[in-house]
Order: C-alpha cells, then sequence, then structure tokens
C-alpha cells in the first residue's frame, strides 16, 4: 500500500511507550523515518528494538534519540544533533508528557517539573528544530494536548506554582500552554486531543481509557500530508472543536512566547 507517509521524517518526543510508542509504530508501518525519542538511550534503544521484534518494522526507518525534557540542556543538544543528522524534517510530534507529581517538583533548570516536560522543552525544542522543519505544504508541528487544558489557567506571575500547587492545576496549565502554543503563527502547528487511553497518564483523568493505538490513530492522521490542517487549530480526536478561549487569543501566545523564551534561557 502506497502511502503519504512514505519517505517522511518525523520525530516523536516520549515514543517509548504509550500513545508515542503506538504513534511511532503506525508512522513507520506506513514508511517513515521515525526519531523515536525517550528520555534515556537505554529507553529509547530497548523501545525500538521492541518494534523490530514485534512488528517486523525495517530497522532503518528507525533512529532511538534520547533526552530527559527535566533538564533542557539536554533539549538542546537533541535539536542539534537532530538538525546536524536530519536536516529535513517533515513533522514534530511534541507527545512526551508526565502526570504532574503528588509534591511540588522544580527541575534543576527551576521550572515546576511538569510545565518544563510538557511544554517548556517542547517549546525549546520546537525553536531549535526551525532550521529543520521543512516548509513544504504538508511540514508540520503536531501538539499532543487534553481535553484538561480547559481546566487550565496559566499563573502568569507564578508559573511555578511556587505559592499554591496541585498536581491537577500543573498538569493542565502545562497542556493548557502547549495548546496555546500550537496557534503560535511562527510555526505551522495544530494541538490534539487524542481521547483517554490506557496509558500512564490516565489516573489523572479516570479509570477506563480505550487502547493506545486508537489516541495514536488520531495523532497519526495530523501527521499525514494528505490531512489537510487548519494551521494553529485543535482538534479532538479527529474533528476539529473550538479550544479553550485562551488559545485562540493573539495576546495571550504573545505572552507566553515572552514568559517561555525567558524561562527556557533563549531571548526570542
Amino acid at each position: 500500500m502506497s502511502s503519504s507517509l512514505s519517505g517522511r521524517t518525523v520525530l516523536v518526543t516520549g515514543a517509548t511507550s504509550g500513545i508515542g510508542y503506538e504513534a511511532a509504530r503506525q508512522l513507520a508501518e506506513r514508511g517513515s523515518t521515525v526519531l523515536l525519542h525517550g528520555r534515556t538511550p537505554e529507553e529509547a534503544q530497548g523501545a525500538t528494538d521492541r518494534l523490530i521484534a514485534t512488528t517486523g518494522i525495517d530497522g532503518t526507518l528507525l533512529r532511538p534519540l534520547a533526552a530527559d525534557f527535566a533538564r533542557l540542556e539536554e533539549v538542546e543538544n537533541l535539536a542539534h544533533a537532530v538538525v546536524r543528522e536530519h536536516p529535513r524534517l517533515d513533522v514534530l510530534v511534541n507527545n512526551a508528557a508526565i502526570a504532574a507529581p503528588e509534591r511540588h517538583t522544580l527541575t534543576t533548570d527551576g521550572n515546576e517539573i511538569a510545565f518544563q516536560v510538557n511544554f517548556l522543552a517542547h517549546y525549546l525544542l520546537t525553536n531549535l528544530l526551525e532550521p529543520a522543519l521543512t516548509t513544504d505544504p504538508g511540514g508540520r508541528v503536531v501538539n499532543v494536548s487534553s481535553s484538561l487544558h480547559r481546566t487550565g489557567a496559566i499563573q502568569w506571575n507564578d508559573p511555578q506554582r511556587i505559592r499554591r500547587y496541585s498536581r491537577l492545576a500543573a498538569y493542565a496549565q502545562s497542556q493548557l500552554a502547549l495548546t496555546v502554543f500550537a496557534a503560535d503563527p511562527r510555526v505551522t502547528a495544530v494541538s490534539v486531543n487524542p481521547g483517554i487511553c490506557e496509558t500512564g497518564l490516565l489516573p489523572l483523568y479516570g479509570h477506563a481509557g480505550a487502547p493506545a493505538t486508537e489516541g495514536a490513530a488520531h495523532v497519526v492522521r495530523l501527521c499525514d500530508p494528505a490531512t489537510e490542517i487548519v494551521n494553529g487549530a485543535y482538534y479532538d480526536r479527529d474533528e476539529r472543536v473550538a479550544p479553550a478561549a485562551a488559545a485562540t487569543e493573539d495576546r495571550t501566545v504573545k505572552r507566553l512566547n515572552k514568559l517561555a523564551d525567558l524561562l527556557v534561557g533563549h531571548t526570542a
């Protein structure tokens, strides 16, 4: 079966389990070269080996890459390696995410950990990959968000939530930021709520979820150049819907960029 995804190069963050792993599998099965990101080299290599062993995917289509998103320096190193080795990147899937921990936790960079791993690392990665991300039709960034972004608020005066911390609020803030970032006019991007799936994040949502393969299919559909996207749009599974109001305000987008540039130590 010829596929419009064949011959494309796609970087999937958080590809060692859950939706990221299933998306990597579906993309490689359709002929894309998948840069498979994991937190450590061992995890990335392990996921790659598992995909080759269980699906018979041609190993040359998979490239394991590692970076711990709780360390922005590792994100920078990852971006530079990708630009060097894959000067043409068709799609970036910003999928890596953690549930905010019970206790307020700051990274070595000084950011609340869910805000950094789920949003700031992806913000930095996307900006640093700009030289490689193709401007050809079909080139795009797909941010894997969540319906919980609607419950979120960005605490502009206390984005690290040092004064008042709740894990659900911290997680929701990170997902709202990621959804707002998709509306940034500097990149062709969309965000998608893949639905509630059986992944490590399930406890945040409840007790039952769809298989991760189902959520991944909604992500992969948006990676496909044959799928026409509306820049900055938010998709709930395979339907375009309105995101939270904040995600469509230019003022919020600009304000978030300013905050993110400050927190990742890059000035626009």
